[in-house]
């Protein structure tokens, strides 16, 4: 019998990120885990949404990506510099699926904090 995944539902969701979910939340209870889905949701961003972002870098709003993971001195840094004369925006280009991964889990372990609290 399958069980319903709620991992599935996530926008460009890789099998590297749903082994580290399930493997960050397996001593969650079903309420916890329910808790953690719903704060990791709001929280995930996507790589292809990081893609965008960095594309935007080259027409002007470089360092886009760069502030919406939380790297605000680094998006300041892209955004004054024209993402370091584009250097910078075209290797966030390419690495942009690791960018998203990175972010994401740090949104797993705060998302995980706060099911533990039990807070959502």
């Amino acid at each position: 019998m399958e069980t319903y995944n709620p991992y599935m539902s996530l926008p460009g969701i890789t099998t590297e990120e749903m082994t580290f979910l399930h493997q960050a939340t397996n001593e969650l209870t079903d309420v916890q885990k329910q808790s953690f889905f719903m704060a990791y949701s709001g929280k995930r961003k996507s790589p292809q949404d990081i893609m965008i972002f960095t594309l935007l870098g080259f027409i002007g709003i470089a360092g886009l990506q760069r502030f919406i993971t939380g790297q605000i001195v680094m998006g300041i840094l892209y955004f004054f510099t024209a993402g370091f004369c584009f250097i910078g925006t075209i290797v966030d280009l390419i690495n942009h699926a690791s960018i998203a991964t990175e972010y994401n889990k740090k949104m797993a372990f705060e998302s995980f904090q706060i099911a533990k609290m039990g807070m959502y």
